[in-house]
This record gives structure tokens, C-alpha cells and sequence, in this order.
């Protein structure tokens, strides 16, 4: 019985790292594209079409990475 206890002790544990590690990986994807986005609230744009170009590169900046992390 204290063999069984002594793994879902285990089993807890890196379920837990792991959980802290996914939360995290999230949190700096989040802020990354965040801080892209405030890039493009920030700027001053001419017109339309300067904030279509920035989130036209934003969008293609995810398709590549989401590629990316699909190959992986």
C-alpha cells in the first residue's frame, strides 16, 4: 500500500509541474502577441491600411508559428 501511495505522490507531483509549466508557456504566448498588439494600438497610423498591413503581419507571424509548433 505504501508503494501505491508512494506513486500517486509521484504521479500528483508532475502532474502539477507539468500544469505550472503549461500555465506559463501560455502566459508568455499570451504576452508576446499582447505586447505585437499594443505595437499596433500604439502607432499612429496614416489610414486603414497601415493597421491592416500590421495586423495582416501579426496574423502571418501566428500562421508560422502555429506551423511550427504543428511540425514539432
Amino acid at each position: 500500500m505504501a508503494q501505491r501511495s508512494s506513486s500517486d505522490l509521484f504521479i500528483k507531483e508532475y502532474q502539477d509541474r507539468f500544469e505550472k509549466k503549461l500555465r506559463e508557456n501560455e502566459i508568455n504566448s499570451l504576452e508576446h502577441w499582447k505586447a505585437q498588439l499594443d505595437k499596433v494600438i500604439a502607432m499612429r497610423p496614416d489610414g486603414v491600411a497601415s493597421i491592416q498591413l500590421q495586423i495582416t503581419k501579426i496574423s502571418e507571424m501566428m500562421a508560422n508559428r502555429i506551423k511550427v509548433l504543428k511540425k514539432e
